[in-house]
């Protein structure tokens, strides 16, 4: 007799695997220990979250007048200070009425950074878009040309300065770091011994000392008139310092790689640059996304360090807003808690990118 298949009708899972309740059982309820951490959250979010939202919403001040905020000092939060010196905080002392330049160049900065992200648009193009973006950001907030009024970089200050100076940090550090980190490992000792000395010089000062040089001492060795502005100055110490730390990320990535794909890359023929741009470097730079991550977060929120040079960024504006205003001043708290929000949104944004690219790296990996 034949046999004769016979397709068996799928059954579900004994045990359902997907969905809240499994993400739940596993993760907050799967051993004792999680029990415990899960029953601690639970019992100072029920002592304290109704105690935020009565302070943060229900007893909140939210119309701009300070004689209430006064009245509901300890008993709510006054978040009509930041109705109230919001365009402080966002443009810092950039000229009132035309503080629309800063929006826009801001807007079309950060649509220039979403697009970067975007696999759709990793084009040849791109490049040619962020000369372009680059150049008119400049454009808006300098002014000068087209008709607009000419506006000092000392006056650019709040969101527009901060993004302005992360974006150009990382795009700036970043190849500088892989040619440090390639250097670092040259066969050659002049170059290595250059790249060594730059790393340790610059990672073994803080980030306030770079820029305390870069806007104070630098300019003592320069002919008098002749010292760049000191928007371009910070933005060179920053540079360097991302750099710096980059590398070493970088290095980490490049001394993971086996030396026998290098040697197999050789027996091809294939040149060092070669061998570095189609083998070494994209696999070494897939390992260390995280902490090259981490470090594009760290170099984002270091730009509050530009206050002590008298660039009011993000965290400058805020304290310029309320420094000079004593019905306000009592009420930092909310404003800062306002500017934190902001820091978050950005920071986690760019933490949930890596996690993306993390995934998409790998696929390869699973096959």
């Amino acid at each position: 007799m034949s046999a004769v298949f016979e397709s068996i009708q799928p059954r579900p899972a004994p045990i359902k695997t997907e969905g809240w309740v499994p993400w739940i059982r596993a993760n907050l309820f799967g051993d004792w220990r999680n029990v415990l951490t899960t029953v601690i959250v639970l019992l100072l979010a029920l002592l304290y979250v109704p105690r935020l939202v009565d302070w943060g919403l229900v007893q909140a001040v939210f119309q701009p007048d300070a004689d209430v905020c006064q009245a509901a000092r300890g008993t709510g939060a006054c978040w009509a200070v930041v109705t109230e010196k919001h365009r402080i905080i966002i443009f810092g002392r950039y000229p009132y009425e035309q503080q629309w330049r800063p929006l826009l160049a801001t807007v079309l900065l950060v649509g220039l950074l979403v697009a970067s992200c975007i696999r759709a648009f990793w084009k040849p193009w791109l490049s040619l878009l962020w000369i372009v973006v680059i150049a008119a950001f400049m454009i808006l907030m300098g002014g000068g040309m087209l008709g607009l009024a000419a506006v000092s970089s000392d006056q650019w200050g709040g969101l527009p300065l901060t993004i302005m100076l992360a974006a150009l940090g990382i795009v700036l550090a970043f190849p500088l770091s892989v040619v440090v980190a390639l250097g670092r490992r040259s066969n050659l000792p002049a170059i290595r011994t250059v790249c060594i000395v730059y790393v340790e010089l610059i990672r073994g000062v803080p980030l306030i000392s770079v820029l305390f040089m870069a806007s104070f001492l630098f300019p003592l060795f320069m002919p008098i008139g002749k010292s760049p502005d000191v928007l371009i100055r910070v933005l060179a110490g920053i540079t360097l310092f991302a750099a710096a730390y980059l590398a070493e990320t970088v290095r980490g990535g490049l001394q993971a790689i086996p030396s026998g794909q290098i040697e197999a890359a050789h027996s091809l023929g294939l040149s060092y640059w070669q061998t570095q741009r189609k083998i070494v470097l994209p696999q070494a730079l897939a390992m260390v996304v995280p902490g090259i991550m981490n470090i594009f977060i760290g170099i984002f929120k270091d730009t509050s360090l530009v206050t002590i040079v008298s660039l009011y960024e993000l965290t400058g504006a805020l304290s310029l807003a309320l420094n000079s205003d004593a019905n306000w001043r009592p009420f930092k708290l909310e404003g800062y808690l306002f500017i934190t929000l902001i820091y978050f949104l950005f920071c986690f944004s760019m933490s949930r990118y890596s996690l993306w690219i993390e995934k998409r790296l790998s696929v390869s990996k699973t096959r």
